[in-house]
């Protein structure tokens, strides 16, 4: 573009043409100065032409613009050039938009096209789901499943656009009669739930029977799977009317828990290892509890880690005591916490050595900043003040907070 005069020229007068293939034309008239700046003008907007082109070409090959509005882009540019005017090499700019229309109608046949990829994908999605509503409509009986599952394909249903409305319309008859078809459905089996809750009543009673027969047994394993059969055929079995159903529940799991308490109290008996670990943290915890905390509350500290220790090693006891032999041994723990935190508290000023520790690095940012100001540099001046401020805040912040 620097070369201006390849492709235009000022003639005595002031009037500015633009050379092509097919002749000059004129593209205006220059009267404000050199006739190198007049061509130096029109070629400026011969290269904002080139830049748009640059830009939707730019746009196009990265998928960011529509192919249609740089198509449409790209046909305006193109027309405009017979008239256009510029100074600059317009036929080869003219062969570049050719090209890029080529590619533009090409992608905006693909964009069409996924269009209508889509629009059949969609159709096809709804079309799955209308299947599989009458199906379950016509199948199923698990009531809750499928009745959850028509809901969420109703909230999938919403999602999905681009079906033309003929046949978006047929399908939703499709659906919607599936949904009505289930819910009747459904209601005629809850109808006849009356004579199977009947017959589960005689069901689980024999059930409750059987369970309160074995609840006294002492053949541990073979009671136990018994009883865990009982409970699979328990859940199996339909279900009896809401006041019947609660009556044998509850003699059946009283039953359940007769058995399982007194195995449970047997096998406590047999646990001679949890007993051992019982007594031993018990024995720990007595020591604990004895320690002079207030006395002395560092030897009660260093002694409590080691009884600590020694917690941790005897092992596992009962369940039902873990919890309340933990929950002393914490509440010694706390106590000596709170008798340290309280003797630290208690230290002078002079004598805490946190406040000591935030003196010394006050200190010791009083002297870089001395040394700063001393060699004379004014950024390390900058940032030496500004630390001395933070730390000098800080120590405030904590003689205030130690008293």
């Amino acid at each position: 573009m620097s070369d201006w005069t390849a492709f235009g020229r000022v003639d005595a007068d002031g009037t500015v043409y633009v050379k092509t293939s097919e002749g000059e034309r004129v593209v205006g008239s220059w009267q404000a100065g050199a006739p190198e700046e007049g061509l130096a003008h029109f070629a400026r907007r011969f290269a904002d032409l080139v830049t748009e082109v640059d830009l939707t070409e730019a746009r196009l090959n990265s998928g960011a613009a529509d192919a249609g509005g740089s198509l449409s882009t790209v046909r305006r540019i193109r027309g405009s050039l017979a008239e256009a005017h510029v100074v600059g090499d317009i036929d080869a700019l003219a062969a570049r938009l050719d090209k890029l229309a080529v590619v533009a109608e090409e992608k905006a046949g693909e964009a069409r096209a996924a269009r209508e990829a889509a629009r059949g994908e969609a159709l096809a999605r709804k079309t799955a789901l209308v299947e599989e509503a009458e199906k379950l409509a016509a199948e199923s009986t698990g009531w809750k499943t499928a009745g959850d599952r028509l809901k969420e394909i109703l909230d999938e249903w919403k999602t999905i656009r681009g079906v033309d409305k003929k046949a978006d319309g047929e399908l939703w008859k499709r659906f919607a009669a599936a949904r009505d078809g289930f819910t009747r459905r459904r209601g005629a089996h809850f109808a006849s739930l009356d004579q199977q809750r009947k017959q589960a009543h005689t069901a689980k009673e024999e059930l409750v029977a059987e369970a309160e027969k074995l609840s006294d047994s002492t053949d541990w394993a073979a009671t136990a799977n018994q009883l865990k059969e009982l409970m699979n055929q328990w859940k199996a079995a339909p279900r009896a009317s809401k006041e019947s159903e609660q009556k044998l529940w509850e003699r059946f799991r009283a039953a359940q828990d007769a058995f399982f308490s007194r195995r449970s109290e047997v096998f406590s008996a047999r646990d001679n290892e949890q007993r051992a670990n019982l007594e031993r943290k018990q024995a720990l915890l007595v020591e604990a509890e004895a320690l002079d905390v207030d006395g002395d509350p560092k030897g009660a500290q260093a002694k409590l880690r080691d009884i600590q220790a020694q917690w941790h090693e005897a092992g596992r006891v009962p369940r039902e005591a873990a919890a309340s032999l933990e929950r002393r041994l914490r509440a010694i723990d706390d106590k000596v916490r709170e008798v340290m935190d309280s003797a630290w508290r208690r230290t002078t000023k002079e004598d805490n050595p946190l406040l000591a520790q935030m003196r010394a690095q006050v200190a010791e940012a009083e002297e870089r900043l001395a040394r700063a100001q001393a060699a004379g540099d004014a950024r390390r001046v900058k940032e030496a003040e500004q630390a001395l401020a933070s730390k000098r805040q800080f120590l405030q912040l904590a003689e205030q907070a130690a008293g």
